[in-house]
């Protein structure tokens, strides 16, 4: 899957984001941001290579394919309709797959440069299923610590402790969902808030501690569980004007004068810019922010899935195989450069290794009305008003500015082949993505 892909996504790329491998600060100088942005890549990729197994290069093409598999399943997904059934990329990053109910539109899926499947449901008949078992999620079972809609087996997956099967499919049945549907899968889970110690980027709310997730206009999001509507922070220092646990795990802070969000996360050591929300597929590569244990990468398992705290059940997580630890709650995840969600909870560790879920942003994001800060905007800032960016060069040299593996925020230009270039969205260029030859990011200045 490589350039085929672009090809036939690439004029339907309007508003949404790309899942960029590596963004740099707009407001830098061009010397600046490739230095910045040789460091920031380098990073990030050691820490995939580290916690995927793979090489540095490997992590380059990796993410370099999930890019270009993020939009064309964005592209399918409009375009199959209630045909749709999910989509998910192999174990390498590199193959997407992209399921349908109605086997006349594989085509339609192969001209992507993706693989169709057939399957019996659809996406939204495995989400209605599932929004059963959420709807009996008070009387499920203390063995089952929770569920979730697997595109993989077109089918709802209900996890179960050890002795707790049987509970497990009675429940199911009980909810109404179809026996054919589910699937009981054994499971050792016992996940929990982590809210007990301090957080990454840490602010304090009374005698706790948590982790900043996304800094968005006004102030940032996080986990729900780390503090109820009216909640005073500190460091920064703020109100949590919007908080929902459990059902949900989110809630953002408004923070008070003098605080400035700026669209980054911390890497320790170090930060990750970020350009947007653009949602990755199952088994696209994903990294976390945490104070407790750092940073670390991994892969999204499933998503829709449902998770039952001491506290209660909470519903539309995304399940994957990275880390975490006490301290961790409300921390970043991020592909790329683009954000996906904030820790909520989970199990196990980062000696022995977890199974951790995170709260995805988009629902953030809308329930509160919010927006994400991202490169290309100016920081924002309750007392001070923010700066006009450095303008970009326009020089001409011969050969052109363009380069591959460099940021492109919002009105930035470049010159290739003779002509000047602008920016129309944001993105991290990839070798192929010449001005020319993609219109859905360039246009002739």
């Amino acid at each position: 899957m490589n350039r085929k892909i672009l090809a036939a996504t690439a004029a339907a790329i309007t508003g949404a984001g790309l899942v960029t491998a590596i963004a740099l600060t707009p407001s830098a100088s061009a010397g600046q941001q490739a230095t910045a942005g040789d460091q920031a890549q380098s990073e990030m990729l050691a820490a995939m290579s580290r916690d995927l197994k793979i090489s540095p290069e490997q992590a380059k093409l990796r993410l370099a394919s999930e890019q270009r598999a993020a939009v064309a399943d964005n592209t399918l997904k409009k375009q199959l309709g209630t045909s749709y059934a999910g989509s998910w990329l192999d174990s390498t990053g590199t193959t997407l797959t992209v399921a349908v109910t109605d086997a006349a539109q594989a085509d339609l899926v192969r001209a992507a440069g993706a693989t169709p499947k057939t399957v019996a449901r659809s996406a939204s008949d495995l989400d209605a299923a599932k929004l059963r078992l959420d709807a009996k999620s008070t009387k499920a079972p203390k063995t089952v610590p929770g569920w979730y809609t697997d595109v993989t087996t077109n089918s709802i997956v209900v996890l179960a402790n050890a002795g707790g099967e049987a509970a497990a499919k009675s429940w199911a049945a009980e909810s109404g969902v179809p026996s054919e549907v589910v699937r009981i899968e054994a499971s050792a889970e016992k996940p929990r808030a982590l809210i007990d110690i301090i957080g990454g980027n840490a602010y304090t709310f009374g005698s706790g501690r948590c982790s900043i997730g996304f800094p968005v206009e006004g102030g940032f999001v996080t986990a729900g569980h780390c503090g109820t509507t009216g909640t005073r922070t500190s460091n920064p220092s703020g109100t949590v004007a919007g908080s929902s646990f459990p059902g949900n795990d989110y809630a953002w802070v408004r923070a008070d004068a003098g605080n400035t969000p700026r669209a980054l996360v911390n890497r320790y050591p170090g930060t990750v810019p970020v350009a947007g929300s653009t949602e990755a597929a199952v088994n696209s590569s994903v990294c976390r922010s945490g104070s407790t244990t750092g940073w670390h990468c991994g892969t999204i398992l499933q998503k829709n899935t449902s998770v039952t705290y001491p506290e209660g059940t909470i519903t539309g997580l995304t399940r994957t195989n990275v880390c975490a630890e006490p301290g961790d709650s409300g921390g970043s995840w991020i592909t790329g450069d683009q954000a996906q969600g904030v820790t909520s909870g989970g199990s196990g560790n980062c000696t022995s290794g977890g199974t951790i879920y995170f709260q995805p942003i988009s629902e953030i994001l809308s329930v509160y009305n919010l927006r994400l800060m991202v490169t290309g905007n100016p920081p924002s800032s309750t007392t001070t008003t923010p700066t006009t960016p450095t303008s970009p060069t326009t020089s001409n040299p011969p050969g052109g500015t363009w380069a591959p593996y460099t940021y492109y925020g919002s009105g930035a230009t470049a010159s290739y082949g003779g002509s000047n270039y602008r920016v129309i969205q944001p993105h991290t260029s990839m070798p192929g993505w010449e001005p020319p030859n993609v219109p859905a990011l360039w246009e002739l200045a």
